[in-house]
């Protein structure tokens, strides 16, 4: 397997990407993976991990960052834009096609966390893709809206969007508008906010678990407004005739997000549960991703073949 740094335009935003290969020979160009990472993450952490071990398995995987973050392009960094976010994904698809290493009749999508449901909204758009595939699916405007569990008070987003709207007539003035840090200072700290979730996702994201010094862990405040008016679950039913495959971890608090995508499908769609697999351990417990991956490779395998 090697692994390229590679870079392509996003509506006018230079993305950077390490494109994995297999080193097999290989007498016709393979099924390709686009490989998305989770909120605020960045190439080097979960989505290479999965990148990494498709290409293994004989896949080319692009694992990316999504604009505003890690090392490709755009101002303000930070920012969450859904409708740049699913642009990504279309894009990384038309680099793939430039590839000769790549068959463009056999390109799948596959979305870690915020990227789940964000290659859900891609495909449904791009009938270039020909099957997706999510890990811990999660939608970031519902998870703002309603938390990661889906029972937050809605008085916690209208709060949200009053310091959004705040950080916009700030820099209208010329004002720094700062922005919203995603975890508080510690493990502790995160668990009285977010329970068992928010301490996993502070030790992956701030601990020596998954950091990494790319990974921004906040968000420009206007992505608070943007996620406002964003439903990308709500073209899901497009993606029929398409197949979607669904890996969600069986202690998962925010799997209801997961089962509200599924019941949008209308072509086949199936849900792969990992036991005793919270949200966070498929982002890197290799006992969960093993059993994530066998099950993505049969998925991708059988979905991506030429006519």
């Amino acid at each position: 397997m090697a692994r390229n740094t590679v870079s392509f335009d996003s509506a006018g935003i230079p993305l950077v990407g390490h494109l994995y290969t297999p080193d097999t020979p290989a007498s016709d160009p393979r099924p390709a993976l686009v490989v998305g990472h989770p909120g605020t993450g960045v190439k080097e952490q979960t989505s290479g991990t999965y990148a990494q071990l498709m290409a293994e398995r004989g896949f080319v995987a692009l694992a990316f960052d999504a604009a505003y973050q890690g090392e490709s392009g755009g101002l303000p960094r930070g920012l969450e834009d859904p409708a740049q976010r699913v642009e990504d994904f279309k894009a990384a698809v038309s680099y793939l096609t430039t590839r000769p290493e790549v068959d463009a009749d056999r390109v799948g999508l596959l979305g870690v966390c915020a990227s789940g449901g964000y290659s859900l909204a891609a495909t449904s758009g791009d009938h270039r893709v020909k099957a997706v595939a999510t890990v811990c699916t999660a939608e970031p405007a519902r998870q703002f809206r309603y938390g990661a569990d889906g029972t937050q008070d809605p008085a916690v987003f209208q709060s949200l969007l009053d310091a959004s709207a705040q950080a916009r007539t700030a820099a209208a003035r010329g004002e720094d508008p700062g922005v919203m840090t995603m975890f508080p200072e510690t493990a502790e700290q995160a668990g009285a906010l977010g329970g068992q979730h928010g301490i996993e996702g502070w030790e992956y994201y701030c601990g020596p678990r998954g950091y990494h010094e790319r990974s921004a862990k906040f968000l420009a405040w206007e992505s608070i407004d943007k996620m406002a008016s964003s439903d990308i679950f709500y073209s899901v039913p497009l993606i029929g005739p398409r197949p979607i495959l669904q890996i969600l971890g069986e202690h998962a608090v925010t799997a209801w997000m997961g089962l509200e995508a599924h019941r949008r499908a209308t072509g086949p769609a199936e849900i792969h549960w990992i036991k005793g697999a919270s949200h966070v351990d498929l982002y890197d417990k290799r006992e969960c991703i093993d059993l994530a991956v066998n099950k993505l490779t049969y998925y991708f395998t059988t979905n991506l073949t030429t006519d």
